[in-house]
């Protein structure tokens, strides 16, 4: 017997655009500025909290296992037991998926998990002979020795390389991330117009739900006093037009994918609370969605952008579920050919027979359906985050639009999928 987990309550920052130097938050800082609200209005105190979970890919060197630096900063004591996940893109939703199991065994209670990433304080990297070179310097054993290697020093060895651009190529496919995109765009036929269209699509979404209020954002307070209160990568006045006249970003001079059709890079942190029924009836709590299934796919890297399809029809058939039981899907937005190139799968009977075992297409999955609110490409990706984002979304937009069931799901680098399934509380 295993028991129902739901989802009481979540909040996140907004997500801010990387400009070119670090940002005003680490993704510490931005754990705690999402947590500190989210566990103010909880009618239990952080005694309650048997786990910390948090999701965060880019760990920099001052905070060393993010998880419980935030929950000590938080104030949930000394005695609170606190871990860091990571599998890149999916370490948001893979927090949310080891506590969702740990409720359903009968271990826990109530779980803090998060995603935390602040991509704009990704390191610089030396360069592999700048690293050797400093090595032969600090061993350098007298004056000569260390005056011959100043003369074999070179100019690129004060050149770094940037981390994350490193951490976006796959090195068994030696592909970065934009490139498996045109894979799938080439392997789908997705056309740039389309590409780019459904780019205009999700800033014009987001900026709606923004003026709304359909956001689950509190507004996170820098040190120098400046509020951050909206996520700051959207642009309402996007247009194919003006998205046409930029240039591919991976694959020149023909390629699909270009900086206004793919995620942004980004900085932001989210969280969610989940509960058990015993820990619900104890504390008076109010779910906003039941988790009932969760899946993690692996297929080649390539073509990592496929992971969705993957694991989210596996939870369909697992559960004797359809596509037309499923009211509202979130699937992030890594590219907008790669979204696309997952709706194009479902519909491809080859691919659906070949490669999912099904007898007949998957089917259409609709636009009124699909990334109702916005995704990626409007508000940004901040790696480490986003698997916790689509969750917390889809269970909010699933209670205003009173939708029974939603999927939210993702691509992972590496060639990975993960896929959440949840029912309206």
């Amino acid at each position: 017997m295993t028991r129902p987990v739901y989802i009481v309550d979540g909040a996140r920052t907004p997500f801010l655009k990387a400009r070119g130097g670090p940002g005003p938050f680490t993704p510490v800082d931005l754990a705690v500025q999402a947590g500190r609200p989210l566990l103010t209005r909880q009618p239990f105190g952080p005694q309650a909290i048997d786990l910390v979970i948090l999701g965060c890919v880019n760990v920099i060197a001052d905070e060393m296992n993010p998880a419980r630096v935030a929950a000590l900063r938080l104030g949930l004591g000394a005695d609170q037991v606190a871990f860091t996940v990571q599998i890149n893109c999916g370490s948001g939703m893979q927090s949310i998926d080891t506590g969702y199991r740990y409720i359903r065994e009968g271990t826990h209670e109530i779980v803090l998990a998060g995603g935390a990433e602040a991509l704009s304080h990704a390191p610089l990297v030396l360069r592999e002979d700048a690293v050797k070179w400093y090595a032969r310097m600090a061993q350098a054993g007298n004056a000569l020795e260390r005056a011959r290697l100043l003369g074999a020093i070179r100019p690129d060895f004060f050149k770094p390389l940037i981390g994350l651009e490193r951490g976006l190529t796959d090195p068994i496919s030696t592909l970065n991330m934009g490139q498996t995109a045109e894979v799938l765009a080439y392997r789908f036929g997705i056309s740039r117009a389309a590409a780019d269209e459904y780019a205009v699509a999700s800033h014009k979404r987001l900026a709606r739900a923004q003026a709304e209020g359909w956001l689950e954002i509190e507004p996170a307070f820098a040190r120098d006093g400046t509020v951050y209160d909206h996520d700051d990568g959207v642009r309402p006045d996007s247009n194919t037009t003006a998205l046409a006249g930029l240039k591919p970003a991976f694959e020149r001079p023909h390629g699909k994918v270009t900086p206004g059709n793919a995620s942004q890079i980004t900085d932001g942190a989210s969280w969610v609370i989940l509960a058990s029924e015993a820990a619900v009836e104890a504390h008076g709590l109010t779910p906003l969605a039941r988790i009932v299934d969760s899946e993690w796919s692996a297929l080649d890297p390539s073509v990592m952008g496929l992971g969705p399809v993957l694991c989210a029809t596996e939870i369909l058939g697992r559960r004797d579920m359809t596509r037309e039981d499923i009211g509202l899907w979130e699937i992030n937005e890594a590219f907008a050919a790669q979204v696309l190139a997952c709706l194009a799968a479902w519909q491809d009977p080859d691919f659906c027979r070949d490669v999912l075992g099904l007898d007949a297409a998957f089917g259409t999955i609709g636009h009124d359906r699909l990334n109702v609110d916005g995704g990626a490409i409007a508000l940004g990706h901040p790696v480490g985050t986003s698997g916790n984002r689509i969750v917390l979304h889809l269970a909010n937009a699933m209670r205003r639009l009173e939708t029974k069931h939603g999927i939210a799901t993702e691509c992972i680098g590496g060639g990975l999928g993960g896929a959440m399934l949840l029912e309206a509380a």
